[in-house]
């Protein structure tokens, strides 16, 4: 399932479990802030990810605080505050502020966690001329079970260069998961294949993707970065689990492609 919106000022809630999670066992949701704007989340029973897409925001959680500033998706790494059920979180805006929250149901208490830009892990996959270059994109995770094995949920950014592939070769995993979009020009886009079906993604645009194998890929000229998110099913977590499509396992060979311009 795709959805796409046009956000405006405060919360765009994409997926609300209260209604209908869709699968996800999550809630989603696009918080847009102008400077002075204030907005305070505090869950009884749901742990929380606060992700700074871009902007310049003021984060307050149990008596501390810090001040985060990301011009854009594209060329600054994130903020991302995890923190567990019952933490009251308060947001002030400093500058226009774009931020992805995403929450699930978690009894467990733990300390809060912020990860920063110091502390982003991220993996440089299809760096080494793969596929003539076709795949080459940052996969970046601030949370997963090997950190944060305290958390019901996995958070982490992709930055998809243009015209490249991502989440390639297709591939699944038992954990429904959420793609949310985000383009460094508002008309770009690009291409979704999930659920068995292809859709044309957009900036702010969110795909659920809750069976089949996928993959993505950005429009030449337009860089895509995109929010990826994943509830741990109960008692099978998301340990980094692929599954390829055994249809195409022969392009992980070294020299998959290198045929094609060999007279060239």
């Amino acid at each position: 399932m795709y959805l796409q919106k046009d956000v405006v000022r405060g919360y765009n809630p994409y997926i609300d479990s209260a209604v209908d999670d869709l699968g996800t066992q999550m809630d989603v949701g696009l918080l847009v802030m102008e400077p002075g704007d204030s907005y305070e989340i505090c869950e009884a029973e749901k742990e929380c990810a606060v992700l700074l897409f871009a902007g310049d925001l003021q984060i307050a959680w149990n008596g501390q605080s810090v001040r985060a500033v990301r011009p854009d998706s594209f060329h600054y790494e994130a903020y991302c505050l995890l923190a567990p059920r019952a933490t009251h979180i308060a947001l002030t805006a400093h500058g226009h502020s774009e931020i992805y929250i995403q929450k699930t149901v978690n009894p467990r208490d733990y300390t809060p966690v912020l990860y920063t830009p110091e502390t982003v892990q991220t993996q440089h996959a299809g760096a080494n001329g793969e596929l003539l270059g076709a795949m080459k994109r940052e996969i970046k995770t601030f949370f997963d079970y090997d950190n944060a094995p305290f958390s019901n949920m996995v958070l982490g950014e992709i930055l998809n260069y243009p015209g490249k592939w991502s989440s390639y070769p297709p591939h699944h995993h038992p954990q429904p998961e959420v793609y949310f979009y985000r383009f460094d020009y508002p008309q770009g886009f690009g291409a979704g294949f999930a659920n068995g079906e292809i859709y044309q993604t957009g900036h702010n645009g969110l795909a659920i993707i809750n069976h089949g194998f996928h993959s993505q890929v950005a429009a030449p000229g337009y860089a895509m970065c995109y929010a990826w998110g994943i509830r741990h099913l109960d008692g099978d977590p998301w340990i980094k689990t692929r599954i390829d499509d055994e249809a195409h396992a022969w392009l992980w060979k070294a020299d998959a492609n290198s045929h094609i311009f060999q007279n060239t």
